[in-house]
């Protein structure tokens, strides 16, 4: 359903710093990094496409949306706990510890952070186990 999803940061340095470790963390391998431009990119193991981007906006200063969240999935519970000891140690602010949230179904298991910008994120595993 999705091409790609670019996120919108005020320091790209710092950026980077919080989302290399996170997309790390998921499994997520690079696709390209341009420190002229700034942006990066990553991309599923196993396809090239969505691509998860980061980067200073085509016009004008980026700001987070209210009520706009992107979700992460992640190929395990362990990933979840990983993704979000990632984002808080490279300058994340907790939105909701990980654990299960059934009133969204019997398996979700999700945790919640902001980026340094504020940008809402979610990593989330579906899988029963």
């Amino acid at each position: 359903m999705l091409s790609h999803v670019y996120v919108g940061v005020t320091d790209f340095e710092r950026a980077y710093a919080f989302y290399a470790p996170l997309m790390a963390s998921l499994g997520l391998p690079q696709k390209f990094k341009d420190d002229g431009r700034p942006w990066a990119a990553w991309m599923p193991a196993d396809a090239p496409r969505p691509l998860f981007i980061v980067g200073a906006p085509y016009a004008g200063d980026a700001s987070c949306g209210n009520g706009q969240m992107l979700a992460l999935q992640a190929p395990s519970r362990q990933a979840v706990d990983a993704a979000y000891a990632a984002a808080l140690a490279h300058g994340g602010a907790s939105e909701g510890e990980p654990g299960l949230r059934p009133e969204y179904h019997a398996n979700y298991y999700g945790a919640y952070f902001r980026d340094p910008d504020g940008n809402k994120l979610c990593v989330v595993c579906h899988a029963a186990v």
